[in-house]
């Protein structure tokens, strides 16, 4: 008599739609005309879940699109790249102010492509693959259950759930645009998910399916291109490819498709810009530990939305999930191999852990600890002064399995009377009171994501306070009085903005180092000796918003900040153990009047300035380290220039130097300047 788990010619939808190679050759009209009355449900279920979260997304990411301050950031890349001037944020300097080098490169085609303007490419780019990535994941989901499912007698509907909590949270629909590289993150996540859970449901069976596993391959080895933390995702991943039955002539294909591109990168990044990681990641010390500011910054995301309510129900989801043995109990094949069958010895005992890698559940776990590692990995780090944007990425990876879920009630009353057979009866009360459950905990979860979706954080836009961070879309959009900001002319409205642009104009001619005052319509400058020959008359502008200020400034203009994300000697100074998170390096003024061999002494000097500081950051910038560390960027690139920045960048990668001039005089052994007091 067939049980409950498996009736005679029943199959899941998803099993039909999203199954096997088999019926995938069928042709997708083909299984569409060939579903019944339960299968329909199922996949029509899934696709309303799908299209309504991705409508009610579009809409939110929409009514809150900008551009961010450092979404700006990669244009003035871009405009360099299109001016011949070279991967650069300022022509002469060759400085990598962009973490995602993926993100640089693919707006870099669409605005070749469509040839728009640089703000609505980014913004218009961003919004797609942040919109594309939420059906994509729950598509990657409903195939990790389809297997499953097809074991399962009953009407079933997939609803959505951790898409309904990713898409709630306020900060998901903010950097949904911005300019920056949220979207293509989730959406490369979402790519490499589909990709990742196809490969588990081959399991031993799809071996020999070389083209789908080298295509998974290449997606996860573009991780630390996309960006370089995701490079734990994307490593786990082909660890588990690796190490999973194969060929040996696979595996190899395996690291050398993954490889090809980011090792090629880095080569260049090496040769070019003479660091292992972008400038950014030096400048914050990505590799530093401040874990206080870490929790302080999961608690700025958890606390506004009641973050605590959904996690609880999620693993409450999990456990029913388990529990109920679509989890555990999936395809047949691997995974049931490894479990059911005895193996005595060490050998036969790897060959089965072997196998089990390349199972649904192997696929589950390997991206669920992925992403905790990557939520641990910010804690660590301090977190980000924007509120909640770097846990959006391991946020979206830890729902992936739960991005729709199935809830499945028994297809009649006689199994639940025990008129299928005690076990049967048994399993399909356990299955109804899960749906029960689950159904409850679905309301739940929506009506929070409806409560929570549109609170504001205390003093969002009016102080950043003690811990440094803030809701950054609401700080711009209340301190220039413009809902959606996206072009740098509407940053133009952003205090000191319009005075910085008639300072440059200004001083185009002569040359000098602009300075920011406490005075919002005044730039202090320090001119350039009346000596300087013409060709050497730059204006510098020293401002910590870089974004804005590059883009509303020509390319011949120098632009630097004191934390150094587009400036290498702001760069390698020491973190500042109190300093804001993400602005927790700072670089005094002094040291660019010296470096731009500017005017030192008063009354042209600006009077905040300290004559005997800027004498000694003269002294200071003689030091062999860092003259050999400017000579990586700013010397002509050659050969030899190449193949002596590669053999150095690990050297310049660690390399720092006291922001304090007279203390990096003692550091260098120099001999200190005189003194003018």
């Amino acid at each position: 008599m067939p049980s409950d788990e498996q009736p005679v010619g029943t199959e899941s939808s998803l099993a039909d739609l999203f199954g096997t190679d088999e019926k995938r050759r069928a042709g997708l009209s083909g299984r569409i005309r060939g579903l019944d009355a339960r299968q329909w449900v199922t996949a029509g279920s899934f696709a309303i879940g799908a299209v309504a979260v991705t409508v009610f997304f579009t809409i939110g990411a929409w009514q809150r699109r900008w551009i961010a301050d450092d979404g700006l950031i990669v244009l003035r890349t871009l405009r360099n790249l299109f001016a011949g001037n070279g991967p650069v944020f300022n022509a002469g300097e060759r400085v990598e102010a962009n973490t995602s080098t993926a993100w640089t490169y693919l707006l870099w085609f669409w605005a070749w492509v469509t040839d728009g303007k640089l703000e609505y490419v980014a913004l218009w780019v961003a919004l797609v693959l942040s919109v594309t990535a939420i059906p994509l994941a729950m598509y990657g989901t409903a195939r990790l259950y389809a297997d499953r499912l097809s074991r399962t007698s009953g009407w079933t509907l997939l609803l959505p759930l951790g898409a309904i909590v990713y898409i709630a949270v306020p900060p998901a629909r903010d950097f949904a645009t911005s300019g920056l590289e949220n979207g293509l993150c989730i959406f490369w996540i979402a790519v490499l998910w589909c990709q990742f859970v196809a490969w588990g449901r081959r399991g031993t069976r799809g071996r020999g399916n070389s083209p789908a596993t080298l295509a998974l391959a290449f997606t996860a080895g573009l991780a630390p291109l996309i960006r370089p933390e995701l490079a734990v995702l994307g490593g786990l991943v082909l660890l588990a490819m690796v190490l999973a039955p194969a060929s040996w002539k696979l595996r190899a294909g395996i690291v050398v498709v993954a490889g090809v591109l980011p090792v090629g990168y880095q080569i260049f990044r090496m040769g070019y810009y003479a660091l292992l990681v972008p400038n950014p990641a030096v400048a914050k010390d990505a590799s530093g530990s401040k874990w206080a500011q870490g929790f302080d910054y999961v608690g700025n995301l958890f606390s506004p939305y009641l973050l605590v309510l959904p996690l609880i129900l999620l693993i409450v989801v999990a456990a029913l999930l388990g529990v109920d043995g679509r989890l555990s109990r999936g395809t047949a094949g691997a995974e049931e191999s490894v479990l059911d069958a005895a193996r005595p010895g060490v050998r036969d005992r790897l060959a089965g852990w072997s196998a089990w890698l390349q199972s649904p559940t192997a696929v589950t776990v390997t991206v669920a600890v992925a992403g905790a590692i990557g939520a641990v990995y910010w804690m660590r780090q301090g977190g980000d002064f924007m509120h909640g944007r770097v846990l959006l990425n391991p946020m979206f990876t830890l729902l992936l399995p739960l991005m729709t879920v199935p809830v499945t009630i028994p297809s009649s009353w006689a199994q639940l009377r025990g008129a299928a057979g005690a076990v049967p009866a048994r399993r399909a009360r356990i299955r109804l009171g899960s749906a029960v459950v689950l159904a409850a905990i679905w309301i739940t979860t929506l009506v929070w994501g409806c409560l929570y979706q549109s609170t504001v954080l205390p003093n969002a836009g009016t102080s950043i306070g003690r811990s440094g961070i803030v809701d950054e879309r609401r700080f711009y959009v209340t301190n220039m009085g413009i809902q959606n900001p996206v072009t740098a002319e509407d940053y133009l409205d952003y205090p000191r903005m319009r005075a910085m642009v008639q300072r440059i104009e200004e001083y185009r001619g002569q040359g000098g180092v602009i300075l920011p005052s406490a005075n919002y319509d005044e730039w202090y400058v320090a001119p350039l000796p009346e000596s300087t020959p013409q060709n050497k008359r730059k204006v510098t502008v020293y401002f910590l918003n870089l974004g804005m200020t590059s883009m509303n400034a020509p390319l011949d203009v120098r632009v630097v900040d004191q934390m150094g994300l587009a400036y290498p000697l702001a760069a390698h100074t020491e973190r500042l153990v109190d300093g804001r998170i993400g602005h927790d390096k700072n670089l005094r003024a002094e040291w660019v009047v010296a470096e731009a061999k500017a005017v030192s002494h008063k009354p042209e000097l600006p009077s905040y300035l300290d004559e005997d500081a800027v004498a000694a950051a003269k002294v200071a910038l003689t030091c062999p380290e860092t003259k050999k560390r400017y000579r990586s960027y700013e010397g002509t690139w050659s050969w030899d220039r190449f193949v002596d920045n590669l053999k150095n960048a690990v050297t310049f990668n660690s390399y720092r130097i006291q922001r304090e001039p007279e203390y990096e005089i003692l550091r260098c052994g120099l001999t200190p300047p005189s003194t003018h007091r």
